[in-house]
């Protein structure tokens, strides 16, 4: 079935076209891994090889056997739902709150495939853009990851929800932006920093709380890329940073408070309470004086501010948004840590559902010669 016909609400026009603007950039210093290049670029050559030597199938690492509940697809516990505790969830039967978890699983791994579309179309815009060639190589890789990660997501949509939401609308905002700017760090800071770090920090919350096998294996394989992609981006913003005026810091200290403002306020999941009735500037007021989704705001940004702080984007105005977000102290947050466990988790899962394939392997043959011996 097209995608189309699983729209919940009408996406508009099947394509959205972004003007684009900007010059495309080649350069004739081509760097291989291995090669020391004494500018300290061998370690994104580096995060090159590992970005190739880490490249997987999602139809053949992801177990889509898997059976999912489209009506419990995350196993979201009743007081993670924005209705919880109001007069609405109270009138609602079980059949209807099912439909709800159906709604607001469908919302969100919809924009976690817009996203991902985004973030490829950002990554190829870095191969076209930036000046480097080393970066232009790493950037070929995360195209390939986010290819991947838009497949998977959509697979899930349809296969196992059944039901798709339109892009949100400030989703949209700030993927247009990102992409109509014509300087060649914008999909960096817009993608990378932001987009990715927002979306990271969402993929944590659902992967370490799910009780739901598949969800938790395609978000824990998904993050382990974005953990590279979080990297490269902070290398190349980081070097290039230093080197910008306090007036060009300031236009992108702007872009990423805009841009955080815009995320924060906004990416709710209103549009599911509209389609169960509720009028919008209620169920605003409900997405806002949930105790849930403040928590979730808040931890939206855990990948955030600790990057933007890493790449030198430090100064006062930012600052005191994040003070008055509440979210200052994540610029603390050792990001190389949270990274790497993203990997371990992945690897690990890994390890334990080989182990659990390999032991019923075993039993499967014992139980075969044992067969054949009383036969």
């Amino acid at each position: 079935m097209p995608t189309y016909d699983l729209y919940v609400n009408d996406p508009g026009d099947a394509h959205w076209q972004v003007p684009a603007s900007g010059a495309a950039r080649f350069s004739w210093e081509a760097m291989f891994v291995g090669q020391e290049n004494g500018s300290g670029r061998d370690r994104l050559l580096a995060l090159y090889q590992k970005g190739k030597d880490k490249q997987w199938d999602g139809q053949k690492r992801i177990d889509w056997d898997l059976e999912v509940d489209p009506y419990d697809a995350l196993g979201t516990p009743e007081e993670a739902m924005t209705l919880y505790g109001t007069p609405y969830w109270a009138r609602m039967t079980d059949k209807e709150k099912g439909e709800l978890r159906r709604h607001f699983a469908s919302w969100q791994f919809s924009q976690f495939l817009h996203g991902e579309q985004g973030a490829m179309v950002c990554a190829a815009r870095i191969v076209e853009s930036v000046p480097d060639l080393d970066a232009k190589f790493y950037s070929a890789t995360q195209t390939m990851d986010e290819a991947r990660h838009a497949e998977i997501y959509g697979r899930f949509l349809h296969e196992k929800i059944g039901m798709v939401y339109p892009i949100n609308d400030n989703l949209q905002s700030l993927l247009g932006d990102t992409l109509r700017d014509s300087r060649w760090d914008m999909p960096y800071l817009g993608m990378q920093v932001l987009i990715e770090g927002l979306a990271l920090a969402a993929f944590g919350m659902i992967r370490d709380t799910t009780n739901k096998p598949l969800p938790k294996q395609i978000l824990a394989y998904v993050m382990q890329d974005e953990a590279r992609h979080v990297a490269f981006g902070r290398m190349a913003l980081r070097d290039y940073y230093k080197q910008l005026t306090d007036a060009e810091l300031r236009e992108r200290e702007e872009f990423v408070i805009e841009g955080c403002y815009l995320m924060r306020d906004r990416l709710r999941g209103v549009e599911v309470l509209e389609n169960f009735g509720i009028p919008k500037a209620e169920a605003e007021e409900l997405s806002e004086r949930s105790e849930f989704l403040q928590l979730f705001r808040q931890l939206l940004f855990s990948r955030i501010v600790p990057c933007v702080k890493d790449i030198g984007l430090w100064g006062k105005r930012l600052q005191q948004a994040y003070v008055d977000m509440g979210v200052f102290e994540m610029g603390d947050s050792n990001l190389d840590l949270l990274m790497a466990q993203d990997e371990e988790i992945a690897e690990r899962l890994d390890a334990e559902r080989f182990a659990a394939e390999e032991r019923e392997r075993v039993a499967e043959v014992e139980e075969a010669i044992e067969a054949g011996a009383e036969g």
